[in-house]
């Protein structure tokens, strides 16, 4: 797990994220992040848990995230996110 909230965490959620393959959670929220999710999130087969609430989130979710089978939980709200709703999250069971 990666919890990292309420810190003053400034720059990007660096692509190399994705070479955590047993990570099972990530909570990064309430921090001064900038720049979009990464599309590496994806390849986080083990991610149960995502709260990237508050952090400056800029861009679209990735389509990727369709990918996380193991995802029970994904907040996003706060942000300026930007598109839609990716029609891969309806994949997730």
């Amino acid at each position: 797990s990666i919890r990292l909230s309420e810190n003053s965490l400034t720059g990007t959620i660096p692509t190399e994220i994705g070479l955590l393959s047993q990570l099972s959670s990530i909570n990064l929220h309430d921090n001064d992040l900038t720049g979009s999710m990464p599309t590496e999130i994806g390849l986080l087969s083990q991610l149960s848990s995502i709260n990237l609430c508050c952090i400056g989130l800029t861009g679209a979710i990735p389509t990727e995230i369709g990918l996380l089978s193991q995802l029970l939980s994904i907040r996003l709200s706060d942000n300026d996110l930007t598109g839609t709703i990716p029609t891969e999250i309806g994949l997730l069971s």
